[in-house]
């Protein structure tokens, strides 16, 4: 898994329902809590955060600060490498 920011537009995701005391939370704190991610071809889909997107969407068009947020994309293991597995040698 790999920890970065991301540009919100990049992300696909339901938009969900959220009151005002969570927008007022992710106002306030910001996004605590990575949005975990799957890339594919098209770019980037929402595995877990679908409300934590819709209020940062929300948000970014008062203030560009939230039009990238932080993800945690859950299936890339591009920089994993053989130790990744606990050992250098395959034992399958």
């Amino acid at each position: 898994m790999i920890n970065t920011m991301i540009d919100l537009k990049l992300i696909r995701y339901t938009e969900k329902e959220i009151d005002q005391a969570f927008l007022e939370s992710i106002r306030r704190r910001g996004i605590a809590i990575p949005v975990h991610v799957a890339h594919d071809e098209d770019g980037y889909v929402c595995v877990d955060g679908h409300k934590r997107l819709t209020a940062a969407g929300i948000l970014a068009l008062e203030d560009s600060r939230y039009a990238r947020i932080p993800v945690m994309i859950t299936n890339d293991f591009t920089k994993a490498g053989s130790a990744f597995w606990g050992n250098t040698r395959n034992k399958h």
